[in-house]
């Protein structure tokens, strides 16, 4: 059961490859955008997975693993340019991606164009996991949420 919901959940991310990234973008207006804490929401509640609406409140949920135990499923929070805080990371996080089987990591990316307005464009991509730590990093906390 954890092995097919952990390959559903992959499916269904890479299914979503291409999607047009929105900062802030509301669980209404999933599946046509995503910003990268609603699109793991959206994914997980796919499989009936039920996780808070931001990367903050979901890098609390499921088990910690270390980098060296990653498994597919696998939830990795980073720091990022920009974060949200609380005295559980005080400090910040700013972007999660689920890892694959394949090595790779699948998130909603975005690069910031203004900061006032914010305006951030992207997509759903895959990145190897090299790529998504070393664009993203460092690494905050890896979470296991499918057991």
């Amino acid at each position: 059961m954890v092995e097919e919901k952990i390959q559903k959940v992959i499916e269904v991310a890479r299914s979503f490859i291409s999607t047009p990234y929105k900062y802030g973008a509301r669980m209404d207006e999933a599946p046509n955008f995503f910003d990268c804490s609603g699109f793991i929401k959206y994914i997980f509640g796919q499989v009936g997975i039920e996780l808070p609406r931001s990367t903050i409140e979901q890098a609390v949920e499921g088990e910690e693993v270390r980098i060296k135990e990653l498994k597919p499923g696998d939830l990795i929070f980073v720091r990022g340019s920009y974060g949200h805080y609380n005295p559980k990371f005080p400090d910040g996080i700013g972007h999660v991606g689920i890892f694959t089987q394949e090595k790779t990591v699948i998130h909603a990316a975005s690069k910031r164009v203004n900061s006032k307005p914010i305006i951030e464009e992207g997509a759903v991509v895959e990145t190897t996991l090299n790529e998504y730590i070393n664009a993203w990093a460092p690494v905050v906390v890896i979470k296991r949420v499918i057991k």
